[in-house]
């Protein structure tokens, strides 16, 4: 009776570490989510590989078997070219050796003996060693790059009387190419009995590492610009003429809104460069949508004269939110790659017409989330809400 108690207790230490291991390795996700999450960055992958795959030329073989054969050779060559020259060497070793699958023993059968597969089973496991290092390496370099990059970010919005900010982003890798900014700049050659507050949001085209090098240089041009006692046509035009000495003859252009608000009168005066209309939802439930200005910053000139950004203007009331976001929101996809789209975006801002600033942009991440599921973001996403109290 002792020896099945200690028997049974013995399983049930067995179970918890095993349980414990489980959920170690799953970070507590459900096998439906974790489905879920394998098959978004399978889908993902094959995008990667099948970018260097020319499938037309696979296309023109009759033969369906021919077609498949060649089409499985060409991921396989995509994907074999992305390593290295010796590790492509020791995959081979590996498939070789995993393929031939020799039996090497004593002669008569006695004695130890081996396969080479597990020799190819070895080299494989190796081969995994050596781009996890890689990868952990370069994961821990872009832990870095996104601590700096949020230093060029404000951590928290500034307190303006009789208004409420709320901001949020979620880069598609460890580092965007969004940035959003809200500050108060010196007073400005128009009359104002307080500084005025700019508010920014601007989208670099591209991801990952390129666009954060480029979203940083446009903050610290932004920051320049804004410390002198320029207007914000001035300041547009400064920031436009530097993106396109940087622009790489237009294939690093930066879409951006950008706005001055007077705190006491209200009054803002905006320029949409390029960038998604933001919405402008009144106390009343009227949307209004902002695009006065010009195209993205960055393009490059056809005539020898500065590209014009005329400005709009917009009397801000009590209950009015103005809602700004990047594209990543509006063309976000799910499973079926159906975008969120801009219908879903508005019926979300809608319905939040008494929320604060932070319920709001609550609200439509969280909206995003659960229409994306768990396919994988395909973009940088940031949002920026400002509500005007009574």
């Amino acid at each position: 009776m002792a020896t099945d108690t200690a028997i049974a207790k013995k399983k049930k230490v067995r179970f918890r570490r095993a349980r414990a291991f489980w959920g170690r390795v799953t970070e507590g996700l459900e096998l439906q989510q974790l489905w879920g999450q394998f098959m978004s960055e399978a889908k993902a992958s094959y995008g990667l590989y099948s970018k260097d795959v020319d499938w037309e030329q696979i296309g023109t073989e009759r033969s369906r078997f021919k077609r498949f054969r060649r089409s499985i050779w060409a991921m396989f060559m995509a994907m074999l070219m992305k390593l290295s020259p010796s590790r492509r060497v020791l995959l081979l070793l590996a498939l070789i050796l995993l393929v031939v699958n020799v039996d090497f023993g004593a002669a008569g059968g006695g004695g130890f003996s081996i396969r080479t597969s597990v020799f190819g089973v070895a080299i494989l496991f190796i081969l995994l060693a050596l781009e996890l290092a890689d990868r952990v390496t370069m994961k821990r370099d872009l832990e870095i790059a996104r601590e700096i990059q949020q230093w060029l970010v404000p951590e928290r919005p500034p307190v303006v009387p009789g208004m409420d900010i709320a901001f949020a982003t979620r880069p598609q890798n460890t580092v965007a190419g969004d940035y959003y900014d809200a500050f108060f700049r010196p007073r400005g050659s128009r009359d104002a009995a307080s500084p005025p507050l700019l508010i920014a949001v601007a989208d670099v085209a591209g991801k990952s590492v390129p666009a954060a090098l480029l979203m940083a240089t446009f903050q610290a041009s932004l920051k320049a610009l804004t410390a002198t006692p320029a207007t914000l046509d001035e300041i547009v035009i400064g920031l436009d003429r530097y993106c396109r000495a940087h622009s790489l003859d237009g294939r690093r252009f930066t879409t951006a809104f950008l706005a001055e608000i007077d705190p006491v009168t209200r009054e803002m005066v905006y320029v949409n460069a390029g960038h998604n209309d933001p919405i402008l939802r009144r106390a009343s439930g009227t949307i209004e949508r902002l695009s006065t200005g010009g195209p993205p910053f960055g393009l490059p000139l056809f005539t020898e004269s500065e590209i014009p950004y005329p400005s709009g203007q917009a009397q801000l009331q009590a209950g009015d939110s103005l809602f700004i976001s990047t594209d990543g929101v509006t063309e976000a996809v799910d499973d079926g790659d159906a975008e969120y789209g801009e219908a879903r975006l508005i019926s979300c801002i809608q319905s939040d017409a008494t929320k604060t600033a932070s319920e709001t942009l609550g609200r439509v991440m969280a909206d995003v989330n659960a229409f994306v599921g768990y396919a994988r973001q395909h973009d940088d996403i940031t949002c920026f809400v400002l509500r005007v109290n009574a």
